[in-house]
């Protein structure tokens, strides 16, 4: 006679209320010792279950969505093979794993999965996503990225969602429509704000409108990572100080920022990863011999970034200059598309508003950007004793894809330490 027997989730570290994410058997499935059951997806991990003896799959006692924890039921399996010895795996060799039976379970299919309650569950609950093959990384960066993955076809086995899927399909929606609509899973509601008082609606600049597709436009599709630092400039300072006369008598402002760019531009000599872009494919790195550097610029109207063309055959005074022009330009609405094209790098700077640090947003197809905050005296410790200096916030902001967490150290390294010592930029 048959032998009918539970199947149960066995110790899997404590862990409870686990979300099942894919039951991978159907009821009438001939199934062997360590055939896998479900896949069960914690906070961290996802893992499968196999299964502890060989049977056919009788009923089923989970669904996908349910949480579960150790010792309750997943299965139940009838064994027969004490009546049906001919229906037993033959043998095979040492860690080859057996066959399976292939079963007809066409008249026998898996449990519907009940669709959730619109009016309980959001679009982005984990419950709506619960039939989705997909590990917890992939599912992550879903949720960052505001991704339905019930619309991402899955190349892996069984139909399952890789990171790449995710990728995919998030280029294949920019591309359909910069503005980046139909890219997450909904739109942002629509509220009456009028009921909780007076409102008025004005609408969006061009520029505004534009730096909006442009930034959320590299914010969904470049991984970004911070590096912070700080620069001594107080000698630095002293030296502009004394030469700020006589540049306001040629016409022009002498600026931190003219020397930033000056020794930025010897950087990106120095870290040639820096100055390139990859290709439309992601597949090739672009190395640009020109160097052009963009200086973000607050106008009336939105920030726009003008560009500083061949930045190593200027000298800082020239910087400084072509700086002016162009800000002039820009807050007269005279910028040409030519002023605002070909860069590769940007500086953004806050320091004449304030702040300590920031995180700015790589200028796509740039791959990294340079923020500056204001400098401030601080107690720094040389020579054996407390001195005040005036050190300069550093945030370099960079593409994950091209440069990595060590690069990005030694650039901002090597951005201080030239900042720090007037006579390298000479050099």
């Amino acid at each position: 006679m048959a032998n009918e027997k539970k199947i149960t989730v066995p110790d899997i570290g404590g862990a409870t209320g686990v979300d099942v994410i894919e039951i991978m058997v159907a009821v009438g499935d001939a199934i062997v010792k360590d055939t896998p059951l479900i896949t069960l997806e914690s906070d961290k991990a996802s893992m499968e279950i196999p299964s502890p003896m060989a049977g056919v799959v009788h009923s089923i006692a989970i669904k996908l969505g349910d949480k579960i924890s150790e010792g309750d039921t997943i299965l139940t399996v009838i064994s027969a093979a004490s009546e049906q010895p001919s229906a037993a795996p033959k043998e095979t060799k040492p860690n080859e794993a057996p066959p399976l039976k292939q079963v007809d379970v066409s008249s026998s299919p898996p449990p519907p999965v009940p669709a959730p309650n619109p009016e309980t569950f959001s679009p982005t609950s984990k419950e709506t996503n619960a039939s989705i093959l997909a590990g917890p990384g992939v599912r992550r960066m879903a949720r960052e990225f505001g991704v339905d993955l019930s619309l991402v076809s899955g190349s892996s086995r069984k139909g399952r969602i890789a990171k790449e899927d995710v990728q995919r399909f998030i280029k294949s929606k920019l591309s359909e429509n910069t503005s980046g609509k139909g890219l997450f899973i909904s739109e942002a509601p629509s509220i009456d704000f009028s009921k909780f008082g007076d409102i008025e609606i004005k609408p969006l600049n061009k520029i505004k409108r534009l730096t909006g597709i442009n930034v959320h436009r590299s914010w969904v599709t470049i991984p970004h990572v911070t590096q912070f630092d700080e620069a001594d400039i107080t000698e630095l300072d002293v030296f502009r100080q004394e030469n700020a006369k006589e540049a306001e008598a040629s016409g022009y402002k002498l600026t931190i920022l003219a020397f930033v760019t000056k020794v930025v531009a010897k950087a990106l000599i120095t870290f040639p990863s820096f100055n390139a872009s990859l290709d439309a494919s992601g597949e090739n790195l672009i190395y640009k011999r020109y160097i052009n550097i963009g200086v973000a610029v607050e106008t009336v109207n939105g920030l726009v970034v003008p560009v500083i063309k061949g930045v190593p055959l200027l000298s800082v005074g020239d910087i400084a200059k072509e700086m002016a022009r162009l800000s002039t330009k820009a807050r007269d609405k005279g910028l040409m598309p030519m002023d605002m094209s070909g860069g590769c790098f940007t500086i953004s700077s806050l320091g004449g508003i304030g702040g300590t640090a920031f995180t700015p947003i790589v200028n796509s197809p740039e791959v990294a950007i340079l923020g500056l905050s204001r400098a401030a005296m601080k107690p720094i410790y040389q020579e054996k004793k407390f001195k005040p200096r005036l050190m300069l916030p550093l945030s370099l902001s960079y593409d994950h894809r091209v440069i990595d967490g060590a690069e990005a150290a030694r650039f901002t390294r090597f951005v201080s330490e030239e900042l720090g010592d007037i006579r390298r930029i000479l050099l």
